[in-house]
């Protein structure tokens, strides 16, 4: 990370599955030669880092009522944990062209939100030198220092780099990495203090898609929950490190650890993967625990809590549910484990409504407000499909919904009805105003109102990439990211603001329109994107492929009678491509079932260098039968197209969440051999050669994805 990325007027400017572990090394090794490029050039930024021991600098905040203690934005959720903020002075409106921006910057990979304190803010990200904790200058947004702990985390797969949000705490800042590494570091400089590996210590379970729970740090406990046999919940000493207490059997999911209070008892609240878990937060016991599934399932969206009643919400349609935690949990236990199960939970209601994925509600004067998503999960090829929700706590009514339920992106020009889709956002309760940084990029401003929903103002910040990170609020400025870009922007006052240089405006951040190829290209998309293709789907989409090569070739055979001139092999293979590229949208439309004909095109541009090479074979003086041998420039062309085929491929199938596409690729070890007899069958006359050529052909496509599929059963069923 450089500082010269800084952008100012001052400086112009699901039973699912994860790839394995060694995927990720192999993304990263890509990228060596260029890690050590960039680690040089981030030389002069790390040459900036600060040496002494000093705390950072509060600086002054305008944006508190008297008496009231500026603790900044140490927790992704602040330090209440429930995503409200204490600032007042925010204002009611924003300009035409947005609220001001202070600055921009490349940022990298990465959904870990900020942190703040004083002039400084933290996250994580990553670039192709690997993944990093960043300090930054929160007013002009240079890096102050930059602490790198790790190579890339699946850089070229959906989900790239680190998760978690850092947490503030004391002179420390903690961060967890995608494999389960929590570290300490000092504020001031970034040096470790300490750092410890807890899913290999622990043998976590339950988060197969990367460690995501930020660290919870309590009154000198850092709690995380871990997933492992006696390990569903650690804690960990603040200052060393060293294991405190360990809890529970069940496997972890997303969420971080939960602190709350019930009868004056300090409780942790473990929202794992299929069960609720309380423990006391001093010493660790079990006070209670009720299953909530079985199987995979994933929560990842906080709880809220008013004492003595806990909501929660998950995805797959779960909708969400209230309990009423009983006092017995306050009381102290001399012996054993009493447990929920024993209906020591009440449950007061449940609906199907107000379903939460990555991004969590906030509960408001006794309502709830947030996202209620309509697909199974959020997808990373298009925005998530639901409404925004206002629920009454306590009877689970919901007062209003805003929305279609298909977000549509508008820039420039919005209609009325536009401006009423919200979409997922992730929430800050702020003034009596709700702040909300919607997936696709834009900042909304809300009035919190129970009665009807309420939007003051609108900008779209990020647009492009569809971001699920949530936002963070301190003296003022809100900061936010994507995959690519960071960006503060004022949200204050306009009086109370004190700008050394030039503002920027929301024109200003470098942005890109929206595309939804899903919607063009997809007619029907599987419903869970990590599923493995079911033998079914398989057999569907190989008797498709293999009809339209049958097609390709009865036109080729057609033609040539008509001329022949014509290469009826050349109609075959082109027609075979442009079916094959078509079928995965028009087959899918005509059907209404997923179909998926893009392994076609692979195979396709795979052919023609099996000829090419066979050719390159033949002995000096030996003239082949039949087409005459490619031109150097010819084969040029062949690998050109053979690369470029799959490069699009793998861009359109990562675009789009179809994570099976690497399996295909690997289709052309199966077709080797089919591939090779035809070319040896393309130097020799014969009656049966063309007939046999199209049947060896069918049999390399057959081969090339029963490859595939053998190697999808093989690794994961």
């Amino acid at each position: 990370m450089r500082d010269n990325q800084v952008e100012s007027r001052a400086s112009p400017l699901k039973p699912r599955w994860r790839v394995a572990g060694y995927a990720r090394v192999a993304s990263a090794g890509c990228f060596f030669l260029a890690g050590l490029v960039l680690s040089l050039s981030a030389g002069e930024s790390i040459a900036q880092q600060v040496t002494a021991e000093t705390p950072a600098p509060r600086g002054s905040n305008d944006f508190l009522p008297p008496g009231v203690e500026d603790t900044g934005w140490p927790f992704i959720r602040n330090s209440t944990f429930d995503g409200h903020s204490r600032e007042i002075h925010i204002a009611d409106w924003w300009p035409d062209d947005g609220p001001p921006v202070l600055w921009t910057r490349e940022l990298g990979q990465g959904y870990s939100s900020f942190v703040a304190t004083g002039r400084r803010v933290f996250t994580q990200a990553q670039s192709m030198a690997g993944q990093v904790v960043l300090c930054l200058d929160a007013d002009t947004g240079e890096t102050i220092w930059e602490h790198r702990y790790d190579w890339p985390f699946e850089p070229l797969l959906p989900y790239p780099g680190p998760r978690a949000t850092p947490t503030l705490a004391g002179r420390h800042v903690y961060f967890a990495a995608p494999d389960g590494l929590i570290g300490c570091l000092t504020q001031a400089t970034g040096k470790e203090v300490w750092s410890v590996n807890v899913v290999e210590e622990y043998g976590g379970e339950g988060i197969e898609f990367g460690y995501s729970c930020s660290p919870t740090v309590v009154v000198g406990l850092v709690i995380l929950p871990v997933g492992g046999k006696g390990a569903s919940v650690v804690a960990l000493n603040a200052e060393s490190g060293k294991e405190v207490w360990s809890s529970g059997d069940e496997p972890a999911s997303y969420a971080p650890a939960f602190p709350i209070t019930l009868g004056g008892r300090k409780i942790i609240v473990g929202y794992l993967q299929n069960s609720l878990l309380f423990c006391d937060q001093k010493t660790g016991e079990v006070l209670g625990q009720t299953g909530l599934s079985q199987g995979y399932d994933e929560h990842s969206a906080w709880p809220l809590y008013r004492e003595p009643h806990i909501w929660i919400s998950g995805p797959f349609r779960s909708g969400s549910e209230l309990l009423g935690l009983p006092l017995e949990f306050a009381e102290a236990r001399s012996s054993g484990v009493r447990r929920a199960d024993d209906a020591e939970l009440k449950k007061i209601w449940k609906t199907r409504d107000l379903s939460n994925d990555v991004m969590s509600s906030v509960l408001v004067d006794g309502h709830i407000y947030g996202f209620d998503i309509y697909d199974a999960q959020s997808k990373t090829h298009r925005p998530s499909r639901g409404k925004f929700l206002c629920v009454d706590f306590l009877s689970g009514e919901t007062k209003w919904a805003v929305g279609t339920g298909r977000p549509r992106r508008v820039n420039s020009e919005r209609s009325a009805d536009a401006e009423q889709e919200i979409g997922q956002a992730g929430i800050i309760v702020v003034d009596g105003k709700l702040l909300m940084l919607n997936e696709m990029g834009e900042l909304i401003l809300a009035r919190v109102n129970s009665e009807r929903y309420e939007e003051l103002a609108r900008a779209s910040v990020l647009s492009g990439e569809l971001t699920w990170t949530p936002p963070a609020l301190h003296r003022g400025r809100v900061y936010i990211r994507n995959q690519t870009r960071a960006v503060c922007v004022y949200v204050g006052d306009p009086e109370l603001l004190h700008a050394k240089s030039p503002l920027l405006t929301v024109a200003d951040v470098p942005q890109t329109e929206y595309t939804d190829l899903a919607t063009t290209l997809l007619a029907i998309e599987p419903e869970y994107a990590f599923d493995i293709p079911s033998y079914e789907w398989q057999r569907r989409w190989l008797l498709a492929s293999l009809a339209f090569l049958v097609a390709g070739s009865v036109l080729g055979t057609v033609l040539q009678r008509v001329s022949p001139r014509i290469n009826p092999h050349v109609v075959c293979l082109a027609t075979a491509f442009v079916l094959g590229c078509l079928g995965t949208t028009f087959l899918s439309r005509m059907t209404g079932e997923f179909f998926f004909t893009w392994q076609l095109a692979l195979y396709v541009a795979c052919e023609p260098l099996g000829r090419s090479l066979q050719l390159r074979r033949l002995r000096p003086g030996e003239t082949p039968i039949g087409a005459p041998p490619p031109t150097k420039r010819q084969s040029r062309v062949f690998w050109l197209f053979f690369l470029s085929t799959n490069v699009v491929y793998f861009l359109l199938c990562r675009r789009l969440s179809l994570v099976f596409e690497w399996a295909f690729v690997a289709g052309f070890a199966g077709a080797v051999p089919f591939c090779w007899a035809m070319s040896r069958l393309a130097n020799r006359q014969g009656t049966w050669n063309e007939p046999v050529r199209h049947l060896l052909r069918l049999l390399a496509f057959t081969a090339f994805s029963l490859t595939g599929a053998s190697l999808l059963a093989t690794r994961y069923r």
